[in-house]
């Protein structure tokens, strides 16, 4: 289906997220381009209707004062243009007003200047990524790494409902994964969608190479090659893989694709695999911000707690158990995760928390259990909301809920004779320990 298009072109401001995903909650889709975008590249995307030229305060790239080509204006698109100066602009501002104000003006340029279509939602996506994704592949094999995490979770149902079993999914249980979760990647994606799915189990070869080792940066360095390795001996074993399909979501993009941010983050999911393994890349999903991946989770008909599933690092269990991944401390801290998830959802506040989990530090406490001293760790709980990850609060949780946590962790973990609740703000400390 035809999407119109409203562009947002980058002038310096860091608000160009936030104005796209406004005007998609319209209904419209709209996309963020660099200020030099030519007028070329945007006749040949068909479909825009409107542009806004958003300025602010970083508009000045190798000391000069940025602005757009003048063939924009020639294009026969309205312009706006806020907190950046213009005689060419329909209308220019000199910045945006309040929230409110500012949904209204855009609700106003977005339909009654531009006469955008509202027609942007999850089950017009996935009708076009259906029949994109069949015409793309084929009859071709794909391949995805199955994490379990959201992004690859979505993918993986929306390849399974357009090319079925010529998806092949490698879900690679590192050992360091929470509890349940690779069984329950398992029961989802090969037995609930009927997916093709190749489970390995490499959690002794993992916890083999990270013995000893207690650098942050180390270990996860040690967990990220070892992943593309056992990936790419996975994907040697098969035959006839012509693409390889990932994750990638529009902020890789966004983040990666204008001058004044200097951010830049590569594409995630499987990168480093050797050059000799030539894959074409499916990423259906380039298109949609973070909560977007989620809807069409939903429309796919994905479990809500696989939706919704907590942010988790890429090196898993590994950053939270402190310094060298000791059995016993894993164990200690997959086992004291699944309690405070279970305890938040009964609470309600795995809806309202954005991110929560322990960690487990290399001490040891003293404490008292059954009338004779013990020498055990402690459990640290963590618990954060935040809009944009780069910074965040602590969630004020209720004492008897606190209470409750603990008194099962205690009786519950072994190994374990005391909780802490960690306090810190993000500026402060950052949100993982590690």
């Amino acid at each position: 289906m035809k999407q119109d298009n409203i562009l947002v072109l980058d002038l310096g401001s860091s608000e160009n997220t936030t104005l796209a995903r406004w005007i998609r909650d319209l209904g419209v889709y709209s996309e963020i381009h660099p200020h030099d975008i030519t007028p070329q590249t945007i006749e040949g995307l068909k479909t825009v209707k409107g542009i806004i030229l958003n300025g602010g305060k970083n508009n000045i790239v190798d000391g000069e004062a940025i602005d757009v080509l003048d063939g924009i204006y020639a294009l026969n698109i309205p312009v706006i243009s806020v907190g950046h100066p213009s005689t060419k602009a329909l209308k220019t501002f000199e910045q945006w007003p309040s929230e409110k104000e500012t949904k209204v003006l855009l609700k106003d340029f977005v339909f009654n200047t531009c006469k955008a279509e509202a027609n942007w939602n999850m089950k017009n996506f996935i009708d076009d990524q259906l029949a994109l994704i069949r015409k793309q592949v084929g009859d071709k094999k794909v391949l995805l790494a199955l994490s379990g995490g959201v992004d690859s979770s979505v993918v993986a149902a929306l390849l399974i409902k357009a090319i079925g079993k010529q998806l092949i999914c490698v879900h690679v249980n590192h050992g360091l994964m929470r509890k349940n979760e690779s069984e329950g990647v398992v029961q989802m994606f090969e037995k609930d969608l009927g997916g093709n799915l190749v489970y390995v189990d490499a959690s002794e070869r993992f916890l083999g190479k990270l013995k000893g080792v207690d650098e942050p940066e180390e270990k996860r360095k040690i967990i990220g090659n070892e992943f593309i390795r056992v990936f790419e001996e996975e994907a040697r074993k098969l035959e006839g893989i012509d693409f390889l399909a990932q994750g990638t979501i529009y902020p890789d993009i966004v983040e990666s694709g204008t001058k004044t941010h200097k951010v830049v983050k590569s594409h995630h999911n499987v990168g480093g695999l050797p050059e000799d393994l030539q894959f074409e890349l499916v990423e259906p999903l380039f298109q949609l911000f973070k909560d977007e991946v989620r809807a069409c989770g939903v429309e796919l008909g994905l479990p809500h707690d696989m939706v919704y599933r907590q942010p988790f690092p890429g090196p898993g269990l590994g950053v939270r158990v402190l310094g060298e991944i000791e059995p016993h401390r894993l164990e200690a801290v997959r086992e004291s995760d699944a309690i405070l998830r279970e305890e938040f959802a009964l609470a309600g506040l795995d809806q309202k928390v954005w991110q929560y989990f322990t960690i487990v530090p290399n001490f040891k406490s003293v404490g008292v259990r059954n009338n004779e001293r013990t020498y055990e760790y402690p459990i640290i709980i963590r618990a954060v909301n935040t809009v944009d990850a780069m910074t965040a609060t602590v969630e004020q949780i209720e004492w008897p809920i606190l209470l409750k946590i603990t008194d099962r962790i205690i009786n519950e973990v072994k190994n374990v004779n005391r909780v802490c609740y960690d306090l810190s703000p993000k500026p402060g400390g950052t949100i993982e320990w590690e």
